[in-house]
């Protein structure tokens, strides 16, 4: 059974050739809080790009939709199964923090699917796989302190979002701590942009990912933001420029 990703088209107001971008969140947001607020969707809808918008496992309104498997391979298969229903050809992706993770792994496995990818906050390790579910299962429902100093950050994160489900979350990350990162098993061959803040601690491995594609022979390009990081990077105008001139660069 496919995954039930809430995958939704925003249709640009004025007819274009353009392809259609796909969005894919980060870890505790959503497509509304990482997309809609932070007027990506505004951003290209007026451009004429139509834009699809899905929630990962654990997020969105109904956190808890899909049962089975929730990891990364899941996914990367049930995105796949719904672009081809929707029969747009090749996409530009675009995926913020865990979703430039899954970016990258579904460039690579579904190369047929997207035409360029652009990756923000993006590291060569899963930060997740290094949080510590217990502690934070602790704090979440004893109140224990959490020892782990980014397993603290992610939760921080977490709890700034109020619609937010701790166990739906947990449940995500257990899966993906049994589906490992490894970007260098299969590197994407399509164009890609990555872009971070400058003050991003979670994307300090950034150029290894770059490295990866220029050994693969991929075309990329690399891009740090002034004074953001990981929490406010999406936020940034000059993001959301770097990343249209890229997409619309022939």
């Amino acid at each position: 059974m496919s995954l039930d990703l809430n995958l939704r088209v925003i249709t640009a107001s004025n007819e274009s050739e353009a392809r259609a971008v796909l969005l894919i969140h980060g870890f505790a947001s959503s497509a509304e809080m990482n997309w809609n607020r932070s007027r990506w969707v505004q951003h290209f809808i007026e451009y004429g790009r139509d834009v699809i918008l899905i929630d990962l496992p654990g997020h969105g309104e109904d956190p808890y939709r899909n049962e089975g498997s929730w990891t990364p391979t899941r996914i990367r298969e049930a995105i796949a199964s719904g672009l081809k229903n929707l029969n747009l050809g090749s996409v530009d992706v675009l995926g913020y923090s865990l979703g430039a993770r899954l970016g990258w792994e579904f460039a690579a496995y579904f190369p047929e699917l997207v035409n360029k990818l652009v990756m923000g906050g993006p590291a060569s390790i899963d930060p997740l796989a290094a949080f510590e579910l217990d502690q934070a299962r602790a704090f979440i429902n004893k109140g224990e302190e959490i020892h782990d100093e980014y397993t603290a950050k992610v939760i921080n994160i977490a709890k700034s979002e109020s619609a937010n489900d701790f166990d739906a979350l947990f449940r995500l990350i257990e899966a993906i701590k049994t589906d490992p990162y490894k970007p260098a098993s299969k590197v994407p061959s399509c164009p890609a942009l990555l872009v971070a803040g400058d003050h991003d601690d979670l994307a300090t491995t950034m150029p290894q990912l770059r490295r990866l594609l220029k050994n693969a022979g991929t075309e990329s390009a690399i891009h740090w933001l002034p004074g953001r990081n990981h929490a406010n990077a999406v936020t940034s105008r000059e993001f959301k420029e770097k990343a249209l001139a890229f997409l619309e660069d022939s």
